[in-house]
């Protein structure tokens, strides 16, 4: 079901890591990875997999400071997230031609958070329709007292789903619990999930079971659309 269009030695924020269905898409969702692994982390990995399952195809694609990595760049932060709005609007219009059905923008923690900024641009096409966020870092990790990033859900111009773990140290089902997200913001907690949605060993809760039913919530959400 993988395909990857271009040696993993020479990505580029256009070459996209592809996962398709056996079947016709519902939707194909343009995803980036997060400020600290690449679009072929685990995580992402299981992900696309599961997504797939549900009829979702899904296009990765890393940011330029990531991919530079892949070709012996050093490992420097990221840029701030503002910074790759222009990056994730490149690569959606590259995918613009060859994506079937309607289109996901999302992303794994920093990359749902610069999806959600480009879903409050005045000039996305018509084809988009919603946001998904894995793991929205609502603040900065263990710092509930910091500011927290609001903005970008609350200006999103398409409706926007997050999937959260309840014990996410970047914004946890109790600390989310005191505030109130906009209409357009659907929240879907997974099981004693952490930032990457696994759950304490103690817990009748697993990491596939999460990354199942995020899938699942990320298919019901394109159909609903």
């Amino acid at each position: 079901m993988t395909e990857i269009e271009a040696a993993t030695d020479h990505i580029t924020m256009n070459d996209f890591l592809w996962t398709r269905p056996d079947t016709p898409p519902v939707a194909t969702l343009l995803m980036a990875h997060g400020a600290g692994a690449p679009m072929d982390s685990a995580f992402m990995e299981k992900l696309a997999t599961a997504l797939g399952e549900h009829r979702i195809a899904v296009a990765r694609f890393e940011f330029a400071y990531m991919a530079g990595r892949r070709t012996g760049g050093s490992k420097r932060p990221p840029p701030r997230a503002e910074k790759l709005i222009a990056e994730f609007q490149t690569a959606l219009q590259a995918l613009l031609p060859v994506a079937e059905g309607p289109i996901l923008l999302g992303g794994k923690s920093m990359g749902g958070r610069v999806a959600a900024m480009l879903g409050g641009g005045g000039s996305l096409p018509s084809r988009v329709g919603g946001v998904c966020c894995y793991g929205y870092p609502f603040h900065p990790t263990g710092k509930p007292d910091a500011d927290w990033r609001m903005a970008p859900l609350e200006e999103a111009k398409r409706p926007v789903l997050v999937l959260q773990g309840d014990r996410d140290p970047f914004g946890s089902k109790p600390e989310l619990d005191e505030i109130s997200l906009p209409d357009h913001v659907s929240l879907t907690y997974l099981e004693d999930g952490n930032h990457d949605f696994g759950p304490r060993g103690k817990s009748p809760a697993t990491l596939d079971g999460n990354i199942g039913i995020a899938a699942r919530e990320t298919a019901a959400f394109a159909a609903s659309l």
